[in-house]
């Protein structure tokens, strides 16, 4: 399975504003120089994140983004989910999606692995890879 750049993008954006914005916003315009990302895309990746209330935005001088909720709140899991759905494939959703669905011998498969992968996603929040990030920073490493 390969994830898609949104949710690459958007979980290092939500992760850098974890990182930068417990205090003050941050804009698009710093993640993006900070993390090597274009601008117009995250643009349209905070939206999502935005309507899911995963962050908000603060308007006027000094504006920009800070997250919604606590970092310890909000998983990895969620950003992928808003971002690409929670199937990994059409296969493993519900019987109505598949003409196959009541004699398919691999559709077990499909549901087990993405409940595999989504419960790994859930077990780290951004509370936990920023910690991560200061760690590694303290090191002089950078963290993504």
């Amino acid at each position: 399975m390969k994830l898609s750049t949104r949710s690459r993008y958007a979980t290092r954006m939500v992760l850098d504003i974890a990182l930068h914005g417990p205090d003050n916003p941050v804009s698009v315009l710093d993640i993006a120089q900070r993390r090597g990302l274009p601008v117009k895309y995250l643009e349209k990746l905070i939206k999502p994140l935005r309507d899911e209330g995963i962050v908000e935005g603060k308007r006027g001088p000094g504006g920009g983004h800070v997250l919604a909720k606590p970092a310890e709140e909000i998983t990895v899991g969620q950003i992928v989910r808003i971002l690409e759905g929670d199937l990994l494939t059409d296969c493993s959703g519900e019987d109505e999606d598949c003409t196959n669905a009541d004699h398919c011998l691999t559709r077990m498969i499909w549901a087990r692995a993405t409940q595999a992968m989504f419960r790994e996603l859930d077990s780290v929040t951004f509370a936990d890879l920023a910690a991560e990030a200061r760690r590694l920073e303290n090191h002089g490493l950078p963290c993504c």
